[in-house]
């Protein structure tokens, strides 16, 4: 896609009060960096941090080993781009350096979908959370540490 159409592509992009959005975020060239726990756990201290700013409320997330699936709830006149880009950047910044390297931690942009009042958030996070287990990755959900939801 050409930028033009790129950035046509996120005019459309709106942040509503109290709305509920599933984002996906993936790492540059989907580098696998998440199987190490302790990188996965710095991305965890991130969404942590940018919640405690009080502009989101975090309902579920998983990280997977190139990319994070996050369900948020924005707050407070919020803008989820600027929420993104915020988490993005700090935990970038934290990771690269913990893998002593520097340059483009995160692919540009990110995915997002605003949820519609009739989905049901409670299997939507449970669709979400089982992502490694449909990965592969672990045969229970249980087994994998990189995951929460506000419902469990």
């Amino acid at each position: 896609m050409s930028k033009r159409g790129y950035s046509q592509l996120r005019k459309g992009r709106f942040s509503e009060l109290n709305r509920v959005y599933f984002v996906t975020a993936v790492t540059q060239n989907r580098r696998v960096v998440f199987d190490d726990l302790a990188l996965g756990r710095t991305l965890v201290h991130a969404l942590v941090t940018e919640q405690s700013r009080g502009e989101l409320h975090s309902l579920a997330f998983v990280v997977m080993p190139d990319h994070l699936h996050w369900l948020v709830q924005l707050k407070n006149g919020a803008d989820l781009s600027r929420c993104i880009q915020r988490t993005k950047s700090c935990s970038a910044r934290k990771l690269n350096a913990q893998l002593g390297r520097a340059g483009r931690f995160w692919q540009k942009g990110f995915h997002d979908h605003a949820l519609r009042e009739e989905e049901d958030l409670v299997n939507f996070a449970r669709y979400l959370v089982a992502n490694p287990l449909r990965a592969g990755l672990v045969a229970s959900v249980r087994d994998y540490p990189l995951w929460d939801a506000i419902w469990v």
